[in-house]
C-alpha cells in the first residue's frame, strides 16, 4: 500500500490512494472524496479564496469535483457517522453549489463517514466516505479508517511542508529579481514574463511539473548576473547557482541562454540541439517578451532560435489563456 501512496508524491495521488484504501477497509462499495484546509500547492497569495476548504482529491466521483471549494461537517476532531447522509453537506453550502454536488450524485448517498485527518495536533483536512445504502459502519470499521487516517497524516505533512517550502523559494527569488530590476525602468517585470512564457513552452514540449518549476527559476533568475554589469552576464548568474543540485538544469539554462542556433552565441558556440534544452526554450521565451511580434521571432528560427521551439511558441502564444 505504501508503494501505491508513493507512486504518485502529490496531495491528489496520496490522498486517492488513501480513499481507496478506506473503502477497502469499509468492505467497498463506496465512493468518496478528501477536504483539505487550504488548496494545495497553489500560491496563496494568489486568492482569498485559496485559504477555503476545497476538494483535493475523489475516488469513484467526478474528477471536475477536485478543486471545488466545499463547506461541511469535517471541523470536528473526532469520526462521525453521518446518518443523514449529504443532507449537511448541502445544507452548509450555497445553492450555486447545489447543482455540482447533483451531477456528483450525492443527492443518492444514504450514510457517510467522515474521518479527520491530523498531523501533529494539526488538522489537515478529512477523508469522506458516502454509501447509497443505509447499512451501518460499525465501531470496529470506523477505528480501522480513523488509524490508516491517522497513518498517512504524516506524510501529507511532509508534502504540504515542501510545498511551502516551494512556494517561499519562489517568492524570495522573484523579490530579489524585481528589486534588481527596479533599478532599470524598462527591465521591470522582464524576468516574470519571460518566466509566464518559459513554462507555457516547457508545457508544450511536454515537460513534467518538477522539470516546469526548475526551468521557472532559470528563466526568473536568467538575467540576474547582470548585477556586475552586461559583458558575461550568463556565466555570472549561473555561478549564482553553484551548489544547488536540484537547480543544476536550471544553472546550465542560465548560462547557454544567449547560444544560437548556428552556432555564433556565447559562451561556448553551441550548435543546434548541443545547447541544453532548458537554455533553446529559456532564448526563444526571452525573444518573444523582447520582440513581441510572432513575425520577427518567426526571423530567428533556425539562426538564432530552435525552429521547431519558435513554432510551438507562435502556437502556444495564439491560444487564449487558460481560465
Amino acid at each position: 500500500m505504501l508503494n501505491d501512496l508513493l507512486a504518485r508524491p502529490t496531495h491528489e495521488g496520496v490522498l486517492e490512494g488513501a480513499l481507496s484504501h478506506a473503502s477497502f477497509l469499509l468492505g467497498g462499495n463506496l465512493r468518496g472524496y478528501a477536504v483539505t484546509h487550504r488548496a494545495q500547492g497553489q500560491d496563496r497569495a494568489a486568492s482569498d479564496k485559496a485559504a477555503q476548504d476545497r476538494v483535493a482529491a475523489v475516488f469513484g466521483y467526478p474528477k471536475a469535483l477536485v478543486g471545488t471549494p466545499l463547506s461541511g461537517p469535517w471541523t470536528t476532531p473526532r469520526t462521525r457517522v453521518l446518518s443523514d447522509g449529504a443532507g449537511q453537506l448541502y445544507a452548509a453550502n450555497p445553492p450555486e453549489l447545489h447543482g455540482i454536488l447533483d451531477t456528483c450524485g450525492m443527492r443518492d448517498v444514504a450514510l457517510s463517514l467522515v474521518v479527520p485527518v491530523n498531523d501533529r495536533g494539526r488538522n489537515l483536512g478529512a477523508l469522506v466516505l458516502d454509501r447509497n445504502s443505509s447499512e451501518d459502519i460499525g465501531t470496529a470499521a470506523q477505528e480501522l479508517v480513523t488509524r490508516w487516517a491517522t497513518a498517512i497524516a504524516p506524510l501529507l505533512g511532509l508534502l504540504e511542508s515542501r510545498e511551502e517550502w516551494k512556494l517561499t523559494a519562489r517568492q524570495v527569488s522573484s523579490a530579489v529579481v524585481e528589486a534588481f530590476e527596479s533599478q532599470e525602468f524598462d527591465g521591470l517585470g522582464h524576468a516574470q514574463a519571460v518566466a509566464e512564457a518559459s513554462v507555457k513552452l516547457g508545457r508544450a514540449v511536454g515537460l513534467a511539473d518538477r522539470e516546469l518549476d526548475e526551468l521557472w527559476f532559470a528563466a526568473t533568475l536568467h538575467d540576474l548576473g547582470k548585477i556586475h554589469g552586461e559583458k558575461g552576464h550568463p556565466q555570472v548568474g549561473a555561478n549564482f547557482l553553484h551548489g544547488v543540485p536540484h537547480l543544476a538544469q536550471a544553472q546550465k539554462a542560465v548560462r547557454h541562454h544567449h547560444e544560437r542556433w548556428d552556432g555564433q552565441g556565447e559562451p561556448d558556440k553551441l550548435t543546434g540541439e548541443d545547447i541544453p534544452l532548458y537554455a533553446r526554450i529559456l532564448a526563444v521565451a526571452n525573444a518573444y517578451v523582447r520582440l513581441g511580434d510572432p513575425e520577427r521571432l518567426r526571423g530567428q528560427a533556425g539562426k538564432g532560435l530552435d525552429p521547431r521551439l519558435v513554432g510551438l511558441m507562435e502556437k502556444v502564444s495564439a491560444e487564449p489563456p487558460a481560465k
